[in-house]
């Protein structure tokens, strides 16, 4: 490891590559041997370099009745469409509730079935409530089925099967001992699974319920269901929704889930969901999207509604077929994405004026405040976690309850710790993911579990917070940065977590013509001694030691960390640097 501390405040590593695994990829099958180099240090065996590259559902998605209760799950579904009974979806306010509910919504649909469909304010709380199950009970619903929620809903799950609805679970999010006692629950993290397929638990939610689409068509066809009334549907022009919740949701982009978003990619190429397409036009995309669109440019967008405007209208937009309403749908999420912005600004000013002007007693980010909107505590709990490198806890103190947004470092499951504190009842509900949770409880408790937080990370990592690594894939210098090598590079997508985009170091570069623009960006240009140079940009940095030593550089020589983009505005068929920190080259 590299112990000089960059000017980004972390300590640089070379990605660790077994050479000789890295020669027999580039032998194999033909890659440069960067490339190969890359693919070996993400563990990829030699034999699974196909599937890497090119990942297709057909090799990768098992039978769907190998995750528990799916066969039930998809029999009484497929029961309910022959049987014209009447379905009702209750699906969460994210981009992978929004995503799972109009796959699951639209197949239904398209097989004659129109479900009644309820996605909660963030006032209303995450998950089922009490009031949408009532709801759907004097709607006559026969079948409940909750996507991207409900594991561990007990009470209301259990209050809705005994209003006599069949009620199903598909779900991915952290599961306890015992489960719901309802007609199925569908969840790769069920304790009870018997991990055959262990990437299916790296599922979003929407990769759930597309396997539970899946099986359930697969049932309809064995029963004759298909003929002059309603056709098979096509169920991969829905890969486009499940590659956008799957990116969203910030899962790891490995085995099955490759496949969902290679596919999907290609799907969404093709603008064949109308609100997708109003979505990419309203957001100014010009080129196909690729998996950073999806996560930081369309996501945002829909995840705004949840956050600050009307949590349905995602849902709607997704499974919108009016091209005039889509526009105007499209139109509004895009204002709530504004609004979201603001309203996050001043959180996150709230909670540095706190974090920085009070001593803390544990390596963790813990705030909260009464006029603090509770749709972008998440977001501003990830940008705590970023600017400190430690786990973050941001809080919204509500009328009648707190509550909580949490985003981790590596070393510490927010899953596991969210469970723990439920079980001793410090907080009320909540659940999540590794890396983020949410979780509610009673204003008299923040400072019980202030503690049990603070002592938890203690425990698992110390009393002093972690300087973070930026691993490095390949270094070179800046006359390698080239188009051919992007081509190379770009071979490697989809990009996201458990397959970040490759880290290079540029070597010993002089920063020149350093400007600001837009908002607090640096545009500059750099070269190396052996005469190559190529345009970087630094997003966000002006205010930063980054952007400053950019800023005011006279020729003197930097390692650039960062990543290789292909530019092809205006036609140009060209490479620019992004860059994420730089050091003082030895």
């Amino acid at each position: 490891m590299e112990q000089n501390k960059s000017l980004g405040g972390n300590l640089w590593m070379m990605s660790a590559v077994n050479e000789k695994v890295a020669e027999l990829i580039s032998q194999r099958y033909n890659l440069p041997y960067l490339a190969a180099s890359i693919i070996a240090a993400r563990g990829v065996d030699v034999n699974d370099v196909p599937a890497f590259l090119d990942p297709k559902l057909q090799n990768l998605m098992p039978n769907p009745f190998v995750l528990k209760d799916m066969e039930k799950a998809a029999k009484r579904i497929a029961d309910a469409v022959i049987k014209r009974q009447k379905v009702a979806i209750i699906g969460d306010y994210d981009v992978d509730g929004a995503t799972s509910t109009s796959v699951l919504r639209s197949f239904l649909e398209a097989v004659g079935c129109v479900p009644e469909v309820h996605i909660p304010e963030r006032d209303e709380g995450y998950g089922p409530s009490r009031q949408a199950v009532d709801v759907f009970k004097a709607q006559g619903a026969d079948v409940l089925v909750t996507v991207d929620c409900g594991t561990t809903a007990f009470d209301v799950l259990e209050y809705a099967a005994e209003q006599g609805m069949d009620v199903i679970v598909l779900d991915h999010h952290e599961a306890e001992v015992r489960l719901p006692k309802i007609y199925a629950v569908v969840n790769p993290k069920r304790l009870d699974e018997d991990n055959d397929y262990p990437y299916l638990r790296y599922m979003a939610a929407v990769g759930v319920v597309f396997m539970a689409v899946v099986a359930v068509n697969r049932e309809l066809r064995e029963q004759h269901f298909y003929g002059q009334e309603f056709a098979e549907p096509n169920l991969i022009q829905w890969l486009d929704l499940v590659a956008l919740g799957t990116v969203c949701d910030v899962v790891p982009l490995k085995g099955l889930n490759r496949a969902y978003v290679r596919q999907g990619l290609k799907i969404m190429a093709n603008r064949q969901n109308v609100g997708l397409t109003a979505l990419i036009d309203k957001a100014g995309l010009t080129d196909a999207p690729t998996a950073f669109h999806l996560g930081y440019v369309l996501g945002p967008r829909i995840n705004a509604c949840g956050r600050v405007g009307e949590a349905h209208l995602g849902n709607k937009l997704l499974c919108c077929k009016d091209t005039y309403q889509a526009d105007l749908w499209a139109e509004k999420l895009n204002e709530f994405n504004i609004q979201r912005k603001d309203i996050e600004s001043y959180v996150m000013l709230s909670a540095i004026e706190t974090l920085e002007g009070t001593p803390q007693e544990y390596p963790i980010a813990f705030v909260y405040g009464r006029d603090w909107h509770q749709g972008v505590i998440g977001i501003v709990a990830g940008k705590l976690k970023e600017r400190y490198n430690v786990p973050s806890f941001v809080m919204s103190i509500e009328a009648d309850e707190v509550k909580g947004s949490a985003r981790s470092i590596p070393q510490i499951d927010l899953g596991a710790l969210v469970i723990a504190a439920k079980e001793k009842g410090i907080i009320t509900k909540g659940g999540g993911h590794t890396m983020a949770a949410g979780f509610s409880l009673n204003e008299d408790r923040i400072e019980d579990f202030r503690r049990f937080v603070g002592q938890y990370v203690v425990e698992h990592i110390g009393g002093e917070a972690i300087t973070p690594v930026l691993e490095i894939d390949a270094a070179l210098d800046t006359a390698g940065a080239t188009v051919e090598l992007a081509d190379c590079l770009a071979q490697l997508e989809p990009f996201g977590a458990g397959n970040a985009e490759p880290k290079l170091m540029l070597r010993q570069a002089r920063i020149s013509k350093a400007s600001l623009v837009g908002v607090g960006h640096v545009r500059c240009v750099l070269s190396s001694a052996n005469g190559g140079s190529i345009k970087a940009m630094a997003f966000r940095c002006a205010d930063n030691e980054i952007g400053k030593a950019l800023l005011t550089s006279k020729g003197e020589v930097f390692d650039v960390a960062g990543v290789l983009r292909k530019d092809n505005w205006m036609g140009r068929n060209n490479v620019q640097f992004i860059i994420d920190d730089i050091r003082k080259a030895e």
